[in-house]
């Protein structure tokens, strides 16, 4: 058995390990099916593209990472409806 050491973002592990604990499975497994498909396929076994995003979306996106234009968060019902009250 071989050991491959991978570099990846902190939030992509994470969010990849919430998808893979929901189906069942782990890191191990998924990187053995793919390197199998590699080998099955002898070629990359899914589609690559660059998303087309238009610039309001690629703006939304960062100032949403920025925390700019977020909903505001409320600690009880009393406090969202007086908010509520001065937007009428």
């Amino acid at each position: 058995m071989a050991t491959i050491n991978v570099n990846v973002d902190e939030k992509v592990k994470e969010q990849a390990k919430e998808t893979l604990d929901y189906l069942g499975t782990n890191f191990t497994n998924v990187i053995n099916m793919l390197l199998r498909q590699i080998i099955l396929t002898e070629s990359i076994p899914f589609e690559i593209k660059v998303p087309k995003l238009n610039a309001e979306t690629v703006k939304a996106i960062r100032d949403a990472e920025k925390g700019i234009g977020l909903s505001k968060e409320y600690t009880d019902v009393e406090e969202m409806l007086e908010d509520l009250k001065k937007e009428d």
